[in-house]
């Protein structure tokens, strides 16, 4: 991943009717370990990590990472938003923004993912206007693919990926 250029980071915290999207902290350690070591969170991306690793490897407070948001309910982590702009996971997002999110099962089947994505695109629309943002998810992710589909996001290719059909869409602000 890359920095987003000449945006500001961290921003003042993003409030949503339920939700607030703030940079990282310390206090969000375990969340992030939970959202790695999870089975459902990870199931369409190469599986869990091993909590024993990330217990070892994660570092006690984050580093600042432009365009990486923790999702809170309540004060409590439930997820985790990025748009950062890729080098190259997959050649189609390569120096474009892209939208990721991680949510904890707990979190699932309430909306908060649709809300904080849509506010996390608000924001990079305002931050950095005129820039579309890509999202890519496997065609078998059915969650992955009604969020981008609510979000907004348009079809611009299927192919083949990490031995899967994969998805990929673009994103860009038309209310100007």
């Amino acid at each position: 991943m890359t920095d987003l250029g000449p945006v500001d980071w961290p921003p003042a915290p993003i409030r949503t009717g339920r939700l607030v999207l703030r940079a990282p902290e310390a206090r969000d350690r375990a969340a992030f370990i939970d959202l790695r070591a999870s089975p459902e969170v990870s199931a369409y991306l190469g599986g869990p990590q091993p909590r024993e690793e990330l217990e070892r490897t994660t570092p006690a407070a984050p580093e600042p990472h432009p365009g990486c948001f923790a999702v809170t309910l309540d004060g409590s982590m439930i997820g985790q938003i990025t748009l950062y702009k890729e080098t190259g996971f997959l050649p189609q997002a390569a120096g474009r923004a892209e939208l990721g999110y991680l949510f904890l099962p707990r979190a699932w089947g309430h909306g908060y993912a649709a809300e904080a994505c849509a506010a996390a695109l608000d924001w990079f629309a305002d931050a950095l206007p005129g820039e579309a943002v890509v999202l890519a998810t496997q065609t078998a992710n059915l969650r992955s693919m009604r969020l981008a589909a609510r979000l907004g996001f348009t079809e611009v290719e299927r192919f083949e990926a990490y031995d899967a059909e994969q998805w990929f869409g673009l994103w860009s602000r038309t209310d100007g």
